[in-house]
């Protein structure tokens, strides 16, 4: 069954993406039961070979996927990590050498040409080419040296959810995997991602904030600033209304000055040093008055004009991501339908997107 279409309505619109969302704690489950052990193999293999560096490269969702992965590699592995410009390949023509680098190409389809034809011109470099996608059979996994099957199933709903939290946990396990660990922080999240979604009442409260807003501004630092990056896609391309997203660091060097106090303002504040890096720019948003929503601690809510307490005490600040986008793909879905629209089906959207 494919995604209903803008002449196709479903009766229940959002039904897919509801669904979809709801299936995650099954899914990190699958991967921490039956995933992990083929992941920490190939992390092994990868760990082997002593790779120097290690690019990204990804679309979309799965580029705030990669995203993620990056500061995994940096903070846990002590490596030097980048996000490549596949255009530098597949329109330039340009041939680095990677001799001995990692390459981890990460989409939820592993389908679009520009990923296939970068990836097939990195391992032709030297690379050692790694995909990570929800498509054993795809044309991407086929020209990969190695590749991690997130387990998340099908995925109808044109907003990527389960796939995205499955991408991140499939990373964090490798990243764990390639430093010897045994990723036992990531045995709490099925759990705790079931009690966040049980909150539905209090996700659908928030949306009522921004069911007429023209602009969203979403920030974060460290971990978080690739959750506040995915959660603007996610309300982008479902409620259409515009939300940028900044490292709290950027916001402070220029876009604050937009921020007044009618501004809406969500910020992720993870709980350990990228939340403790975020304080400064808390203190100038709320002194700037501006509507301040935030998504972290009972102690971080309590000072801001609203937010969703996350259940993260205790929790290694490095697998939070996978819980704090949760709750904001809720308030993506509850704000779409508060508008009168379908989350299923955003216009002009398709589910697998060729780029060349």
């Amino acid at each position: 069954m494919s995604a209903p279409t803008p002449t196709q309505q479903d009766p229940q619109p959002g039904r897919i993406m509801s669904g979809e969302m709801a299936q995650q704690p099954a899914v990190l489950r699958r991967i921490l039961e039956e995933g992990a052990p083929k992941i920490r193999e190939i992390a092994e293999q990868v760990a082997a070979r002593n790779p120097r560096f290690v690019l990204l490269t990804a679309r979309g969702t799965s580029d705030n996927a990669a995203l993620y992965a990056k500061y995994l590699i940096e903070v846990l592995l002590g490596k030097p990590a980048g996000l490549t410009s596949m255009s530098t390949t597949t329109a330039y023509g340009a041939q680095p050498d990677l001799t001995d680098v990692l390459v981890i190409t990460v989409s939820q389809s592993g389908g679009s040409p520009d990923l296939v034809a970068s990836t097939q011109a990195a391992r032709e470099a030297g690379a050692i080419t790694l995909a990570v996608t929800n498509n054993a059979d795809s044309p991407l996994a086929e020209v990969s040296e190695f590749h991690i099957d997130v387990l998340a199933g099908p995925e109808k709903a044109l907003p990527a959810t389960k796939t995205y939290t499955a991408e991140l946990l499939a990373l964090y396990l490798f990243v764990e995997g390639l430093r010897g660990g045994d990723g036992s922080a990531a045995k709490v999240l099925p759990e705790l991602a079931q009690q966040i979604l049980d909150r539905q009442a209090e996700v659908r409260q928030l949306a009522a904030r921004y069911r007429f807003a023209e602009r969203l501004v979403l920030t974060s630092r460290g971990y978080g600033y690739p959750t506040a990056k995915e959660a603007a896609l996610k309300l982008m391309e479902t409620s259409y209304i515009p939300a940028l997203s900044f490292s709290g660091a950027d916001l402070l060097h220029g876009p604050l000055a937009m921020v007044d106090n009618v501004s809406p303002v969500i910020a992720i504040v993870t709980e350990g040093k990228g939340g403790q890096a975020l304080q400064p720019v808390l203190d100038r948003l709320r002194g700037r008055g501006a509507d301040l929503v935030v998504i972290g601690s009972q102690a971080q809510v309590d000072a801001a004009s609203a937010g969703f307490v996350l259940p993260t005490t205790g929790v290694a600040e490095e697998v939070q991501p996978i819980l704090e986008i949760i709750p904001l793909q809720m308030l993506a879905y509850e704000v779409t339908i508060a508008r009168g629209q379908d989350p299923d089906a955003p216009r002009a959207l398709a589910k697998v997107t060729e780029t060349r």
